[in-house]
């Protein structure tokens, strides 16, 4: 089984997130691509059915719009029937881009494995042990 595991990270917090998610899967023995959303192409989303997308919460809450808004507006009409999980961080307010985030790729047909995972600031050892659990419930969906 392949999985891509595809983020943004401006200060390195989604991107450890993104390496823990990654280890897990690969626990799980799946075959996975950890990709920054620069190098990722809508190819990547195509060619498999399990894929994590980490962004931190930016501005008002949102996604980070240079890079990952418009990949994930390209991905989304893909989604369906796949198996995702969502990640990111934030610093500030409540996290209510996450449960927006879901919303928006529920809506889309894919199933989702868990809740959106959103850690505070930089990720602490249990926020990484929960991305490494989000890997292995991935790989084994």
């Amino acid at each position: 089984m392949k999985v891509k595991v595809i983020y943004w990270s401006g200060t390195g917090h989604t991107e450890k997130m993104a390496q823990k998610i990654a280890e897990g899967a690969k626990a799980e023995g799946a075959e996975v691509d950890l990709l920054n959303v620069a190098n990722a192409s809508i190819d990547d989303v195509k060619e498999t059915d399990y894929l994590a997308f980490g962004c931190p919460a930016m501005g008002a809450e949102e996604l980070e719009e240079e890079e990952m808004r418009p990949f994930m507006d390209e991905a989304n009409p893909l989604l369906s029937g796949k198996h995702v999980v969502l990640f990111g961080s934030y610093e500030w307010a409540d996290g209510e881009w996450m449960k927006t985030w879901q919303e928006e790729v529920e809506g889309t047909g894919a199933k989702l494995v868990a809740d959106g995972f959103a850690a505070y600031d930089d990720p602490d050892e249990d926020a990484l042990d929960e991305c490494f659990q989000l890997g292995k419930e991935l790989a084994r969906a």
